[in-house]
């Protein structure tokens, strides 16, 4: 008897489900109810493996379930998906549809050999509680930025409604501070300490690293780099030799390692050698800070791997 795979898709309310050699789709409410529901008749069908598309984060309890239950589960990237049913001829978009399309994803998926990209753990109660933190910080610096933009160009008129609420935030970003550096003493000190020692890296990169990178010291150099976005990418074809650039990666954690490696390559003694290095060289200013990017998460890659703190010669990493 062949495999079967599932797939899942996710939307606030409901939650359409597509099995390989099923003749047809099935529907759950996106509950409680409806995901005990579908625990059962998926536990029941045990599909080798389980996709749902990462959906603004209501999928988030239909996956948490259908792990603890056993199945493994592959929560991808939408977009992923959708070039995968394109690439198929799926032009057609409906819920079902799109349940059909991620269970032959699923099958796909199976049988690629670095599966583990797709397949790994959830989230941990204490991680999903800094990844909440940090989350939520990120928010009130994004809304402060925008009311002291809004509070250049306002009418006098409106100016006392925007300092209220700029005080408000700020006193709000701080209370998420000390949240965040709570959270991190309490669960991640050893780590944190052994981070902040590299020169560049302060407490909110810290946290963003710990949060949205668990990764970090679990895979090779190039792997992680290639997960952030930071490796340079081929555009070859023919005897065409393109230019290389970085694509994709994990937004977040780039935006982060760019003013990381901003202050690094002023203050950090290696991470300033290799940049100026590269520019005496001849490269551009750009190429030269996010190879000085690629280098410094190798340095932070190799200290959480090995457990240990920032020395200068770490240069030869």
């Amino acid at each position: 008897m062949s495999e079967l795979f599932a797939g899942i898709d996710v939307s606030g309310h409901r939650l359409d489900v597509a099995v390989t050699e099923a003749t047809a789709p099935w529907q759950v409410s996106n509950d409680t109810l409806g995901i005990d529901e579908l625990v059962g008749r998926l536990r029941a069908l045990s599909p080798a493996l389980v996709v749902l598309e990462a959906t603004g984060g209501y999928e988030f309890e239909a996956a948490c379930a259908l792990q603890a239950a056993g199945l493994s589960v592959a929560v991808v990237n939408p977009r992923m998906a959708r070039d995968f049913a394109r690439a198929l001829g799926g032009l057609a978009k409906t819920d079902a549809l799109d349940a059909r399309m991620l269970a032959e994803f699923a099958r796909v998926v199976h049988q690629h050999p670095e599966r583990e990209r797709f397949v790994k753990p959830l989230a941990t109660a204490e991680l999903q509680r800094l990844q909440a933190l940090v989350q939520r910080r990120r928010q009130l610096v994004q809304m402060l930025t925008s009311e002291r933009l809004r509070l250049r160009v306002a009418h006098v008129a409106a100016r006392p409604s925007l300092q209220r609420h700029i005080a408000y935030l700020k006193a709000e970003l701080d209370e998420s501070d000390g949240e965040v550096a709570s959270h991190v003493q309490r669960h991640h000190a050893e780590l944190a300490q052994a981070l902040s020692s590299v020169p560049g890296i302060g407490a909110a990169s810290v946290a963003v690293l710990l949060a949205e990178l668990p990764e970090l010291g679990q895979l090779d150099r190039r792997r992680i780099a290639c997960l952030v976005g930071v490796a340079p990418l081929n555009h070859d074809s023919g005897r065409m030799r393109g230019q290389r650039h970085i694509w994709g990666g994990r937004a977040t954690v780039r935006g982060v390692l760019y003013m990381a490696t901003l202050t690094a390559v002023r203050h950090n003694p290696v991470l300033k050698a290799f940049y100026q290095r590269l520019v005496a060289a001849g490269k551009s200013k750009k190429v030269a800070l996010v190879a000085a990017m690629r280098k410094l998460l190798t340095i932070l890659n190799a200290i959480v791997k090995h457990r240990t703190s920032w020395c200068p010669s770490m240069q030869n990493t």
